[in-house]
């Protein structure tokens, strides 16, 4: 899914408020943090991560990595940080994210 920039506007202004629940560190990003990421993403659909100084991987790279082993998205990175998302599949959850849809132009005659 490819997010257009008012998705990702949407998506910046909720991950403001939360609280990053995945560090990676020298390790890299191994099958315990893609498992961490995936159970994450799968119940909130939006999760906040950050890398530790000691990690040999830079935020940006860590963003496109784990976005490309769990499917999902990078939102954004500041610092060392990164917000990724993907949709959950569960259709009983009730708190989903509903992003914004851009209104087609109509084509000119």
């Amino acid at each position: 899914m490819e997010l257009t920039s008012k998705q990702r506007a949407q998506l910046r202004a909720l991950a403001n408020g939360l609280d990053t629940i995945l560090q990676i560190g020298k390790e890299g990003i191994g099958d315990n943090v893609i498992q961490q990421a995936n159970e994450a993403l799968e119940a909130r659909e939006l999760i906040k991560c950050r890398v530790l100084e000691s990690a040999m991987l830079t935020p940006r790279e860590a963003c496109q990595e784990l976005a490309r082993r769990t499917r999902s998205e990078g939102v954004q990175v500041i610092g060392t940080k990164f917000v990724l998302y993907r949709e959950s599949h569960n259709k009983e959850k009730k708190d989903k994210i509903v992003l914004v849809k851009d209104r087609k132009k109509p084509s000119p005659k």
